[in-house]
């Protein structure tokens, strides 16, 4: 492993508009690269600038704490953060690889979370994260906390080929039930699952069953992306030492596309069983509302909520507006309750997506919405 200190410009990444996956409007990689080096991993992608060889190289953003610090202060700035929760993990290095027991960036940035009283949402693929179970319970006592884990899937074997730098299955999952006892929400990314390897019924359902008997809250599903160039190839060597027979399968599936996605047929078919055995064990398929409904403010609570739907929706291959309907919601300047008799002038608003929205301007959530996250 090489590491390498840099200095960043910034550390508080901002999306345009909130994440109904996690809940967010603000990001941020206090690494960059990953340790893990996960074979699936797109951060190995051209698009993503990370220097030097993925896996082995990580850079440490020495200021990122004296940055993060700057930038969340309410003092200097002159519009307020919005209300949602503050995302650490993800994107191009987790805030738990190895690095981290050096130095400690993620604690400390939990601990700014703490100090400006923010809500924090954590997704990672290491137990490391028990070390700061005190600060993160301090955080969700506070003002709230959500901790996920991702998956391919819980079979050990698999695991230990394609996820060779990180906790084996078991370890994760018993991190899980730790945090589940500590009275903080816990979620699984159960993605992405690897064609033809770890996306069978069979190892769905397995991961789905052991998730629920570890006490998740949800588990959020996706298949694999394998963008062309640096991720493709590295994939494609070790698929080639350990299931040569699979190479042919994969060029069927994934044919160019500039986001690396696998043929509609093929997500379908897979977002089809995971549908299946999720309502099986009745669970939640997205982040359900009692976690955020009283963190969010209106528009984005409204935006979240119809994403989802819409997502739900798909998911059991029926047509849907609600995802047109929540863009639109996204880049209003006024809250939607100063609307309400003119919801419809709204561009995807119909009858029933009004009649949505005024649910959840008056009660904080939506009965229809609720049905479809287990049903």
């Amino acid at each position: 492993m090489t590491i390498r200190e840099v200095e960043a410009k910034s550390i508080l990444r901002k999306h345009k508009r909130i994440d109904s996956w996690f809940i967010s409007c603000y990001g941020m990689n206090l690494y960059r690269g990953c340790t893990h080096s996960c074979v699936y991993c797109d951060g190995r992608a051209e698009g993503y600038y990370v220097e030097g060889e993925f896996g082995r190289d990580v850079a440490v953003k020495l200021n990122a704490i004296e940055l993060l610090r700057w930038e969340l202060d309410p003092k200097r700035k002159r519009v307020p953060l919005r209300r949602c929760f503050i995302m650490l993990g993800g994107g191009v290095g987790d805030g738990y690889q190895p690095v981290e027991r050096k130095y400690g960036l993620t604690r400390k940035a939990l601990e700014l979370m703490y100090e400006y009283n923010l809500p924090v949402s954590l997704l990672t693929k290491s137990t490391l994260i028990e070390r700061d179970i005190d600060i993160i319970k301090s955080i969700n006592k506070q003002s709230r906390a959500i901790v996920s884990f991702s998956f391919s899937s819980v079979d050990e074997g698999i695991s230990a080929i394609f996820e060779p730098g990180v906790p084996p299955p078991h370890e994760r999952l018993k991190t899980i039930s730790l945090f589940k006892n500590a009275g903080i929400s816990c979620g699984i990314f159960l993605l992405p699952v690897i064609p033809f390897i770890t996306d069978t019924a069979e190892l769905l359902e397995e991961s789905v069953s052991r998730a629920k008997e570890a006490g998740v809250d949800f588990i959020i599903f996706g298949g694999m992306t394998l963008k062309e160039g640096r991720q493709q190839e590295y994939f494609y060597n070790v698929l080639r030492k350990t299931h040569p027979e699979l190479v042919a399968e994969y060029q069927k599936l994934y044919r160019g596309s500039q986001w690396g996605e696998a043929t509609k047929e093929y997500y379908d078919l897979i977002n089809r069983r995971f549908n299946d055995i999720a309502k099986k064990y009745k669970m939640p398929k997205r982040i359900p509302p009692s976690l955020y409904r009283d963190i969010l403010e209106q528009n984005d609570l409204a935006v979240v909520m119809l994403e989802h739907i819409d997502y739900l929706l798909k998911l059991e291959g029926k047509p849907s507006s609600f995802g047109y309907a929540a863009y639109s919601i996204s880049q209003l300047k006024e809250p939607l309750s100063s609307m309400k008799g003119d919801l419809r002038k709204i561009k995807g608003v119909n009858q029933a997506i009004e009649a949505v929205i005024l649910e959840i301007l008056e009660t904080g959530g939506s009965s229809y919405y609720e049905k479809l996250l287990l049903g």
